[in-house]
């Protein structure tokens, strides 16, 4: 397939040599492209293990600490492989045997309450270019913990970087109204020029007025901060009665070195389900903004959803590209959401490349809630994802289950997606899970193509009244309630499944793998990926994912993510799994690949995930390559 010449001198400045993955998308963009062909579509299958690697840390949610999930992706620089652990230690492996070479333990306290549980996604490098070959910290590995911290470390031995903060480490936690346990890491930093940014992960729906999520850069030499910059706009949280707070980034941000630009996804602004004290847009949370890397200033930022109601955040990674439109090369950055509309922005101005249209959605019908009248609808791509479900469409693996989701369906105010919650019980579709995850997605630039995975769990959600929510939350229907202090409501909220096989409500499949033509606007291919039960013919394929894909130039599409214990391979030009690979149990993380004396590997972290206690933990770092 061709690649403009201009194209692929760019990939090599920004990437390094071929065979590395310097960053979490393997370019600073997040593209997750590898221009390796030693795997193809014809010898794919003939995969195996290579090696392992146990990273010894797990935790079973006991003793006070929260449950662990293995969700990293390492990067692959000078000859070493590096990753991080769930209890934030960083690890430096040799990639042909994946024996240790060093590790650094932040020690972090475990028993900070995180939302997520105990995770990590990875790390970011930086190579000085003032210090010479061979002196400490030349390389540095920057990684952000979980009880907020950054740390700095000498890629060569694993010591800390001594004249990065204090002995090798600043503190996070100066941001307004911080509170231990509320905020923490959980994405790989980003780094461009000499500055290194990072953004923050807050818990949902507990208050109103949660930490801000500011998004702040640091000296990668001093630590020193160079600036910061708040997405919820000072105007807004000056208004009589706002409180509010999040609207962090917490996925991982993109870069354009040669804009000097770097692209970071906003979550929503809190509490999640109610907006009732945060009125307006919320500019700029549920949006993707692109900051100026020197100063932290806004160049210019897209919102993606209004006045979030749904906990429908940018939780997947911005994408930089760039695409044949219209006849001419036009840079981009792709940005999708939970809601499963892709958005394609010039990288420039942010105006969409692809028309966006403000549609009318439903009003909501809870006092003191004023939901946005519109919200911006693409026309092309169509939605990856499905908006609405009637109680019709029930779906269950018995008629009995059948019958009992029909009548949950019917029992909710559901007008698609957009449908407020509400106080007798809302349908969130796609759900708080569906769409585009943090898994995000993947670019063939030869092809045009972007791969991605995404998810269908319907959600209900309802309000209940404050005088009413204690007693809710200790005799009410099973679920998830948080408090939402400081508001009039509280939250209650649970995926939509059947009583006895516990499947979702909806149509299968429940996860699909989607291939996009990103020249034409078009989806080229879609297939269901995973199975709830491979021993149950009766039970249909796709199930939910998280853990996204990574495309190479060999054709392929890998990707695990679902809970099943595979990971897969697929022809990136048909959608056809070639190949699937067991692993010691799900594998939530987005792999990677690499090249190493002339030997391909693909590496994928299987560890079970933080939130289902039904699912085997792992400690398990897996490579694959060739016999």
């Amino acid at each position: 397939m061709w690649m403009p010449v201009f194209l692929i001198a760019l990939f090599a400045a920004v990437t390094g040599p071929a065979g590395d993955w310097p960053s979490y998308g393997n370019d600073p963009g997040g593209m997750r492209h590898s221009p390796l062909t030693q795997i193809d579509r014809k010898n794919v299958s003939k995969l195996e293990v290579a090696w392992t690697f146990h990273t010894g840390d797990i935790s079973d949610g006991s003793g006070g600490r929260r449950r662990s999930g293995f969700e990293n992706t390492p990067i692959l620089v000078d000859g070493t492989l590096f990753l991080t652990t769930p209890f934030n230690r960083v690890i430096a492996l040799n990639p042909e045997t994946g024996a240790q070479l060093w590790a650094y333990d932040p020690k972090i306290d475990q028993k900070w309450q995180a939302g997520d549980g105990l995770i990590n996604r990875g790390v970011a490098t930086w190579l000085d270019p003032s210090r010479n070959p061979g002196k400490p910290c030349r390389r540095r590995i920057f990684e952000a913990t979980i009880d907020a911290r950054l740390i700095a470390l000498d890629a060569a031995t694993g010591l800390a970087c001594p004249d990065f903060g204090t002995a090798g480490e600043i503190s996070l936690r100066e941001v307004p109204r911080f509170h231990s346990g509320w905020y923490h890491m959980t994405s790989p930093p980003a780094v461009v020029d000499d500055v290194v940014v990072v953004g923050s992960s807050i818990d949902d729906n507990g208050r109103a007025d949660m930490p801000s999520g500011v998004v702040r850069a640091f000296d990668a030499r001093s630590g020193a901060l160079r600036w910061s910059w708040n997405p919820i706009a000072p105007n807004n949280a000056a208004e009589p009665g706002w409180k509010s707070g999040a609207a962090n980034a917490w996925s991982i941000m993109a870069v354009d070195p040669v804009r000097d630009l770097i692209f970071v996804p906003t979550g929503s602004a809190s509490p999640d389900y109610y907006g009732g004290l945060r009125p307006g847009d919320d500019k700029w949370a549920d949006s993707v903004v692109a900051l100026d890397a020197k100063t932290g200033k806004l160049a210019w930022g897209f919102q993606l959803v209004h006045h979030n109601l749904w906990d429908y955040d940018s939780a997947s990674p911005p994408l930089v590209a760039t695409l044949e439109h219209n006849g001419r090369k036009v840079p981009v950055v792709i940005q999708g959401n939970k809601t499963g509309f892709l958005y394609v922005l010039s990288r420039e101005t942010g105006k969409p490349v692809f028309p966006v249209e403000e549609r009318a959605v439903p009003r909501s019908d809870v006092p003191g809630e004023t939901a946005s009248p519109t919200q911006p609808i693409p026309v092309a791509p169509p939605a990856l994802a499905p908006h609405k479900v009637s109680a019709d469409d029930a779906w269950g693996l018995t008629a009995e289950d059948k019958e009992a989701c029909r009548v949950e369906l019917q029992g909710l105010r559901n007008e698609g997606i957009f449908t407020p919650p509400s106080l007798k019980g809302s349908l969130a579709i796609p759900g708080t899970i569906g769409g585009f995850t943090w898994s995000g997605y993947a670019f063939d630039p030869g092809r045009g193509l972007l791969v991605a995975n995404t998810n269908n769990l319907p959600t209900k959600v309802k309000l209940i009244p404050r005088d009413q929510f204690a007693d809710a939350r200790k005799n009410g229907e099973p679920g998830e309630y948080t408090a939402q202090t400081g508001t009039p409501y509280g939250m209650f909220r649970r995926p939509l499944l059947s009583p006895k096989a516990h499947l979702p409500c909806v149509p299968p499949p429940w996860g699909m793998l989607t291939a996009v033509d990103l020249v034409k606007g078009t989806i080229r291919w879609q297939v269901p990926l995973g199975s709830f039960s491979p021993a149950n013919p009766d039970i249909p394929p796709g199930v939910i994912g998280l853990g996204g894909p990574i495309v190479t130039a060999g054709g392929l599409v890998f990707v695990a993510g679902t809970i099943d214990p595979f990971l897969r391979a697929f022809d990136i030009e048909t959608g056809k799994e070639l190949w699937k690979g067991q692993l010691p149990t799900s594998g939530h993380a987005t792999p990677m690949t690499y090249e190493v004396k002339g030997k391909q590997y693909v590496v994928i972290a299987a560890g079970g995930h933080p939130h289902v206690d039904e699912e085997l933990q792992s400690d398990t770092l897996v490579a694959f390559a060739l016999p």
